[in-house]
């Protein structure tokens, strides 16, 4: 995207005019040299063989660089970015498999801290967010949970003044390095968001390394006592935080996807340009420039419903939860078709570990299903439609 680009949209039977501010021009540029200059396969290889499964270094060079602080009001310390902002930062992340825990620990964590945190809260977690001096992850899913968010079976029951957590959470991604995890469990009046210490009595953590590399635990409570100051939010009513929060990440794992993508689809077409097969390259055989404009299309419409669903939620517009939930189900969907044709059109090679298209295809896969698959968000998309009519 050039800094003068004009993206255009119809809304309510109105041509929209979108295009990138001088800020968030500056803040693309830097995010991409940066991603060009130090993120490649190799750095994302190494990685995925160390026990962090990210760079550390590079992690406190993001705070340095106010990148953590993007998200978070100016109220709060941080730089009072939108949803669009985070959309530019993370299509760079995507393209340069960047394998630092952005997503878990200031995109949803932090997104809940902003949401549902009180002041006190706010004032002391999230500047160590900002600073990148504290890991964060956000522990949701359980064994029989689905993707449901209110099926739960972990408890917090009340003890005198405080509370007692019970219960296990699975694939709790970044949660192997979290210093502290926000947990969901089951209330009366329905969902109910704590504030764990990670080294805290009664926490136990079983390590373990996600289909694309990254890192995360199983989670075990077993008597960890809370204070009633690490509950976030009302007892119950955590749900309009959890959604916003998450419809969030859905945006930044929009952008990501697309980044992802558009690397796929440059490989490939470079690659179909060089592979020489009856004395030509095969990018001349139309069949194969079929299966490279269906890629093509497939980036192109991620593109449009990832600056629609950031546009929505930075508006403030009630048609956010629906653009997001449609922006789930084209990520899964356009996602498999590129990862798919690019390993196809690369042949033996485009799953072996030395190529970079093999681990795009696997972080593809991982964010086709977390916060939901296909199947969950294309019935959301369904009943909000419903509601809408309604």
């Amino acid at each position: 995207m050039s800094s003068r680009r004009s993206l255009h949209f119809f809304k309510a039977g109105q041509t929209v005019d979108f295009s990138l501010s001088e800020e968030q021009v500056l803040l693309r540029d830097s995010v991409g040299k940066y991603v060009r200059d130090t993120c490649d396969v190799e750095r994302h290889r190494k990685l995925s063989g160390t026990a962090l499964g990210f760079d550390p270094a590079a992690w406190q060079q993001f705070a340095e660089l106010g990148w953590l602080a993007v998200p978070f009001s100016e109220a709060l310390g941080g730089i009072g970015g939108g949803a669009v902002d985070l959309m530019v930062m993370c299509e760079a992340f995507g393209k340069g498999l960047v394998r630092e825990p952005y997503l878990h620990t200031v995109v949803t964590c932090g997104g809940l801290l902003q949401r549902a945190g009180s002041h006190q809260q706010q004032r002391q977690y999230l500047p160590a967010i900002m600073d990148g001096s504290a890991q964060w992850a956000f522990a949701f899913a359980e064994q029989c949970g689905g993707y449901d968010l209110t099926r739960l079976t972990t408890t917090a029951r009340q003890d005198g003044s405080d509370y007692i957590l019970d219960g296990v959470k699975r694939a709790v991604l970044n949660g192997h390095c979290a210093s502290y995890l926000i947990v969901t469990t089951q209330a009366s009046s329905g969902v109910t968001l704590w504030l764990v210490d990670a080294l805290a009595e009664g926490v136990t953590r079983q390590d373990f390394v996600a289909l694309d590399g990254s890192r995360g635990a199983d989670v075990h409570f077993s008597g960890v006592r809370l204070e009633p100051a690490q509950r976030l939010g009302e007892t119950g009513q955590g749900m309009a935080a959890l959604v916003s929060a998450l419809d969030l990440a859905i945006v930044a794992m929009g952008a990501e996807a697309l980044g992802s993508m558009l690397a796929l689809l440059d490989a490939t077409v470079a690659y179909t340009k060089t592979r020489q097969q009856f004395g030509q390259p095969i990018s001349q055989f139309q069949a194969l420039q079929h299966r490279m404009a269906d890629m093509y299309m497939g980036v192109e419409e991620t593109r449009s419903l990832v600056l629609n669903a950031a546009m929505l939620m930075d508006e403030g517009n009630p048609d956010a939860a629906q653009a997001c939930a449609g922006l789930k189900v084209k990520l899964a969907q356009a996602g498999r078709c590129v990862a798919q044709e690019a390993v196809q059109l690369h042949g033996g090679i485009g799953m072996t570990d030395e190529l970079g298209v093999s681990h795009h295809y696997k972080r593809l896969m991982v964010l086709s299903r977390l916060y939901g698959d296909e199947a969950w968000h294309l019935q959301r998309f369904a009943d909000l439609t419903a509601d809408h009519v309604a």
